[in-house]
């Protein structure tokens, strides 16, 4: 049917060619232009746009520089670049401005950069002046070929006539792109290098348009008034033409095309939409494709677009398609295994799951942004973006809600696609996730969800569902039982009850039991997780390839990825909803081949994984000291070694798939700046990255923006650190009572303990200074009495070893309950003047943590041979394509320790 389209439109243009009547050549324009104009639209705000020669060639904490990053990823197409430009080595092209541009876009090109998807997104204007070319041209004009119609281009500006410039008014009558950079106004004022190389775009493609936010300072005209009020319009630009008479070599000008005035400042609701929104009504056409600043696009795919447009005119069901689904080619798996495993991900998604919500779920909703809008349909029923604050965080698939709620439908076609860059270390693919975790709890409190949940039937809505909030509410539930099983088992321990269930007959060796409790360990690890990517690599490649690459990415540590990816999703959602507040996470789209330090992972992941896993590692202890039901059974192997699996991936899963994770100097750096952040106080102007205080102090905001009922479901869940107290003190050998005052007189020596670090804390901070030797005197006191209390008890009431750790056991939990209750209280705790005691005390905790974390890391970095592993098994597909990482990693420094020697 493509074909036949295409072969008609050709003709149609053939008889435009030979027709003198003017009103019949419109008449058939417009039928040609009826669904096949598309107009682009990629909102930017201050991304990468052409890489600098000052930030290619400036070295990271490692000593890599980008292009030195480059070279050694794509050294064949380095070795074809210097060929192509005549040079030998890199320093050749340095001093010269003209070698020093054509370095600059080569680098770009590479990487996640708006020049690449400005290049990418011209290639429709390319595709559509080779299919004008060869609608229009005559026979002696084809036999010449393409590329001798845009030999002299001089000619082709005078002469208005010539078939290249009758090809370039057909691409320009079918397509126009409009970059919305939403600060260029600012940047050109300040003259900052972005607005220069946003112009260099427009110079180079003289059909894109360029929209941005003006502001200007509009002087009252009353003279009592000596305010000055801003003014906000919404401008397109375009480059000026050059001349046909100008000497100039080149004209870097922008000139205004259109500039409408508006009521106020355009970003209300979150930037990227409201970016979007203010520069629709610059785009032309029936068609909008919504394209990321971290995208490519194939001239091949580019020629397809036509026929895609006439996918509109098709109804599918009872209505015509209203938006358009495309899939996308991830065009970042080589970096990492990280990314390779983000990259079959993503393949799956965007393409059998893509597939199955379109067909015949019809639960699609604008998931990715190559989607390619009805645009009129779309402007009348409210834009393809809702952007209000915190709510329509995830604005793409709020469009495809917004469209099926309005009476459209959504489609998906595999014909054709466009290139997409993702995440490719595990930092950014956290935020990446903990953004999209944010974006479904606050569509789970939506009202489109609502709506939509009330207007399908029971199969679309299950499906509906299933394939959105329903995904992180399952996740969601998945962890919250590996807890109430754990605290189940916990009580069932601690009352004594669970050996009593083991001696009853009925229970005792209960084979069924023991069974249905283990079946969850194959759950745990991650291993479902990889089933969407099998099946989409099967069907693709074939099945042997998709159990190749199965047992490869298992080797490279797959399920500790997504156990960990578990975590996070877990962690935001509920948090989102709980307390509302989610917000926007920049993930950045740099190269991300350097060592992130223990500081800068134990902000990221303390909350959401460090703590979590210390809670349920000392619950597996507990019940490991004090649990005899299953003990020496295979069942009590797979119960508890799926859950320590689940432990020990969300502590140590970010130093795993760290570079240079396991090196001893990194690791010795690493100790060094943790130390620096964790003692460094805070205060106004002291970012989190600089103090802990600052940090801690940050990581409450969600408990101020949250409700009353919020504040108290904080403190409902935070009594349960209480239970390790209560079951924990009547299972130690010094208390033979059991009654209800040895609970009472634990709570006294919690609060003992507490009054002691309050006085050494007003001690430090009165007697520190001018009298250190009283301090002292104090601290030692204080030591003595412990000592003296200890083997006290050890002697007259016969306290063992593991008393003691039982103790350790049950009163560290109470301590940080007590934290998170203060925490949702601090408005009454600081009215109180306690909360620098509660400073100091999360202090110590958290020192705690990080040593508890930091003390495996720092003996395995002792052995070379960990560190070589990782690397092997962290660059498994850069080493198959014979690039030495090490090399990346280790490299520059060595060449300038030996310079330096010299």
């Amino acid at each position: 049917m493509y074909l036949l389209l295409s072969i008609a439109e050709g003709t149609i243009w053939s008889l435009v060619i030979g027709c003198k009547c003017p009103v019949l050549v419109l008449f058939i324009e417009i039928i040609i232009l009826f669904y096949s104009f598309c107009s682009v639209l990629t909102p930017y705000f201050d991304e990468e746009v052409l890489f600098s020669i000052d930030s290619l060639k400036k070295p990271n904490e490692d000593g890599v520089s980008i292009l030195f990053y480059l070279q050694k990823i794509y050294p064949d197409e380095w070795s074809n670049f210097l060929e192509r430009v005549d040079c030998s080595i890199e320093e050749d092209l340095m001093g010269n401005t003209k070698l020093e541009e054509e370095l600059r876009l080569w680098a770009s090109y590479r990487g996640q950069t708006l020049t690449r998807t400005v290049r990418g997104m011209m290639y429709y204007r390319q595709a559509l002046e080779l299919q004008a070319f060869l609608d229009m041209a005559k026979q002696e004009e084809l036999m010449k070929g393409y590329k001798a119609a845009e030999i002299n281009t001089e000619e082709h500006i005078k002469n208005e006539r010539s078939l290249w410039a009758q090809c370039q008014a057909v691409a320009d009558m079918k397509f126009t792109y409009v970059v919305s950079c939403q600060q260029y106004g600012i940047h050109k004022r300040s003259a900052d290098h972005r607005a220069t190389d946003i112009l260099k775009l427009m110079t180079k493609y003289p059909s894109l348009r360029v929209a941005y936010i003006d502001e200007i300072e509009d002087t009252s005209k009353d003279k009592t008034k000596k305010t000055d009020k801003k003014v906000y319009y919404s401008a397109l630009v375009k480059a000026v033409p050059k001349s046909v008479d100008s000497s100039e070599p080149e004209q870097k000008l922008d000139q205004d095309i259109y500039r409408i005035k508006l009521p106020g400042p355009a970003i209300l609701g979150e930037g990227k939409p409201e970016n979007q929104n203010h520069a629709i009504i610059f785009t032309r056409g029936e068609g909008l494709q919504t394209i990321d600043m971290n995208q490519d696009n194939y001239l091949e795919e580019a020629l397809k677009m036509r026929n895609l447009l006439q996918e509109f005119l098709k109804k599918y069901g009872v209505r015509n398609p209203t938006i358009l689904g495309l899939r996308e080619h991830i065009f970042t798996g080589s970096v990492s295994s990280l990314a390779w495993f983000m990259s079959n991900q993503e393949r799956s998604f965007v393409t059998i799951g893509q597939r199955l919500l379109a067909d015949p779920l019809k639960v699609r909703f604008h998931y990715g942004h190559p989607d390619v809008f009805d645009r009129l349909f779309h402007l009348t029923r409210g834009g393809v973006s809702k952007s209000s604050k915190v709510i329509n965080l995830s604005e793409d698939i709020f469009a495809g809600f917004n469209s099926t709620l309005r009476g459209g439908t959504v489609t998906h076609h595999e014909y054709i696609q466009v290139g997409k860059g993702r995440d490719v270390g595990l930092n950014q693919i956290s935020l990446f996730e903990a953004k999209i975790a944010n974006g479904n709890g606050e569509q789970t409190m939506s009202r489109d969800i609502y709506r939509l949940g009330h207007r399908f039937d029971f199969f679309r809505m299950l499906s509906c569902y299933f394939t959105t909030v329903g995904f992180y509410f399952s996740t969601l539930i998945t962890v919250l039982i590996v807890y109430v099983f754990l605290y189940g088992r916990l009580y069932l321990v601690l009352s004594g009850l669970e050996e009593g269930l083991s001696n009853h007959p009925a229970i005792h060796d209960n084979k069924p039991l023991q069974v249905a409790l283990a079946s969850q360990s194959l759950v745990q690890i991650g291993l479902l997780m990889a089933l969407p990517m099998m099946m989409e690599i099967g069907l693709e490649s074939g099945f042997r390839a998709a159990l190749t690459d199965f047992v490869m990415m298992q080797l490279q540590l797959a399920s500790v990825f997504f156990t960990f990816s578990l975590g996070t999703r877990t962690h935001y959602y509920g948090r989102t909803l709980l307390h509302g507040g989610a917000h926007y996470r920049a993930t950045g789209r740099g190269f991300v081949v350097f060592h992130a330090k223990f500081a800068v992972n134990y902000r990221m992941y303390s909350r959401s994984h460090f703590v979590k896993g210390i809670e349920l590692m000392i619950l597996l202890l507990i019940y490991h000291i004090f649990g005899k039901a299953y003990r020496g059974v295979v069942a009590y192997v797979l119960i508890t070694v799926s859950i320590w699996f689940l432990v020990g991936t969300w502590l140590y899963a970010p130093f795993v798939f760290n570079p240079s994770g396991f090196e001893w100097q990194k690791i010795v750096d690493d100790w060094t700046d943790w130390n620096k952040w964790i003692n460094n106080h805070g205060g106004i102007g002291v970012a989190p990255e600089k103090s802990w205080e600052s940090w801690w102090e940050k990581e409450q905001e969600h408990l101020r923006n949250s409700g009353t009922r919020g504040i108290i479901i904080e403190i409902v869940l935070a009594l349960r650190f209480f239970i390790y107290q209560y079951g924990l003190i009547y299972h130690l050998t010094i208390t033979k009572n059991k009654s209800f005052l040895v609970y009472g007189l634990s709570w006294l020596v919690i609060f003992f303990i507490l009054l002691v670090m309050k006085v050494v804390s007003i001690g430090r901070r009165r007697l520190s200074a001018k009298y250190q030797l009283l301090f002292r005197m104090l601290k030692g006191c204080i030591f003595i009495t412990f000592v003296t209390t200890l083997i006290c008890l050890i002697v007259f009431l016969h306290m063992s070893f593991r008393d003691i750790i039982d103790c350790i056991l049950a009163f560290m939990p109470t301590g940080w309950g007590l934290l998170l209750i203060a925490q949702a209280l601090k408005p009454w705790i600081k009215h109180a003047g306690v909360w620098s005691s509660v400073r100091t005390l999360a202090r110590g905790y958290e020192i705690v943590m990080g040593l508890l974390l930091f003390t495996p890391v720092a003996f395995l970095a002792w052995f070379p041979f960990v560190s070589e592993f990782q690397t092997r098994m962290l660059f498994n597909q850069a080493f198959s394509r014979g690039l030495q990482i090490s090399r990346i990693l280790g490299g520059p420094k060595k060449d300038r320790s030996s310079s330096n020697k010299e």
